[in-house]
């Protein structure tokens, strides 16, 4: 799969056209549209399913060196606003807080992150770390092969790889012809 197939496969799912478009109109940096919006999306047209099928959410990652709860809900507010008529659920959320709040709700602890596309870099799967910023242009850096092709493994630059297996117990019940591969 190029990039270009990529991107157009993506935009095939309108909430995630929509999103692109007004992206730039959130105002915060280093903005990009990530994870399932976009990898789950493929699947699903590869799979045959419509697009936006068995998608849960729409994560936006920003990078604000102000890592206070304020700070981000101004932001979620205004995404709030922004995509308000696109009947989905987005999950706007500032990198620069993740290990804030990560212990809490996952009993682990995380680094801080300093970037939005370092949060990308750590995704659980590693075909998954995948992300679309303001002016289109797709950040992937494990590529495309295995995601196009379906294949699972570990990602190593993960911290919590505790997670891992439950992850894709989720994605292969809902996309069961995955394949999960050993790392290598």
């Amino acid at each position: 799969m190029t990039e270009g197939e990529f991107l157009q496969i993506v935009r095939l799912n309108p909430v995630n056209a929509a999103l692109l478009d007004r992206l730039p109109d959130l105002g915060v940096l280093q903005t990009h549209l990530v994870a399932g919006a976009l990898f789950q999306t493929v699947w699903n047209v590869l799979g045959g399913q419509p697009p936006g099928a068995h998608i849960r959410d729409y994560d936006v990652f920003y990078w604000d060196p102000d890592p206070s709860y304020e700070a981000e809900d101004a932001v979620i507010r205004r995404a709030d606003a922004l995509f308000a008529d696109l009947g989905a659920r987005v999950e706007v959320r500032n990198q620069a807080r993740v290990h804030l709040w990560f212990p809490e709700k996952h009993g682990l602890h995380r680094p801080p992150l300093r970037s939005a596309r370092e949060g990308i870099d750590q995704f659980l799967v590693e075909c998954t770390c995948v992300g679309i910023d303001t002016e289109g242009h797709l950040y992937a850096p494990s590529g495309l092969g295995d995601l196009a092709a379906g294949r699972l493994r570990r990602n190593p630059r993960n911290h919590t790889p505790g997670l891992y297996a439950a992850k894709v117990a989720d994605y292969r019940a809902r996309w069961p012809w995955l394949k999960e591969v050993e790392e290598g």
